[in-house]
């Protein structure tokens, strides 16, 4: 009922009528049942206009970090990530790994979206980078649909390393729904799931327009990280 609420009578309709998104393909989002939508992830509030432009609740894995912070700041992030329909993960790797795939194959179970982002963190330069093949995991293991989904200018709105947005249209285009269910039961094959994420990027790629940079974005973001200190 507070994501309801949030979305549909506070937050949503006054993101709608400042940044006015214009969307592309929604009906290709299924009505009811299980599905992943796949981003592209440029900005922050990429996780914030995908949900505004579904009819149907999307929940998003973040990072658990956003939910423990201290004092008013903290407050106020747990309670607007909750308000998103948000679920903390922790991104640690090994068994949290393993805790975050299962999480989210528990949203599917229920019958819900699932906003996942391949690429793993926000692209460091607009550019679309390799994809993480927990993804093509948790497609296989839960046998749903996948809908890529572009995400259009929200850098520009909100780039890395901000505060506040700008004022300015983005765009959401959802491509059509990719069916992975000839690889059923290879969810344990590394090929397979190369393959599996390498499709889903390249419709990411040509969606997007994005030009396509084969290494992943952490690396890049990292090996810049002391030059900006």
């Amino acid at each position: 009922m507070f994501y309801w609420i949030m979305k549909h009578i506070v937050v949503g309709p006054i993101l709608l009528a400042i940044f006015r998104p214009w969307v592309v393909g929604l009906e290709n989002v299924p009505k009811d049942g299980p599905v992943i939508l796949a981003s592209n992830h440029l900005s922050f509030i990429d996780s914030i206009f995908l949900p505004l432009v579904v009819d149907r609740p999307v929940v998003f894995l973040a990072k658990s970090e956003y939910f423990t912070g201290k004092g008013l700041k903290g407050w106020a992030t747990r309670v607007f990530f909750q308000a998103a329909g948000q679920l903390p993960i922790d991104r640690s790797g090994g068994k949290a790994s393993e805790a975050s795939l299962n999480t989210g194959l528990r949203v599917l179970g229920e019958g819900r979206i699932l906003g996942i982002y391949p690429e793993g963190t926000r692209s460091p330069d607009g550019r679309l980078y390799r994809g993480r093949t927990g993804v093509a995991r948790m497609v296989l293991e839960a046998g749903v649909p996948v809908v890529p989904v572009a995400m259009i200018g929200t850098a520009e709105v909100m780039p890395i390393g901000t505060r506040l947005p700008k004022v300015r249209r983005v765009g959401i285009v959802f491509g059509d729904a990719l069916d992975f269910s000839r690889f059923h039961g290879m969810e344990g094959d590394r090929f397979v799931l190369r393959s599996v994420t390498d499709e889903l990027v390249y419709d990411l790629r040509a969606l997007s327009s994005q030009p396509y940079v084969d290494v992943y974005a952490s690396t890049v973001r990292e090996q810049r990280a002391p030059q900006s200190r």
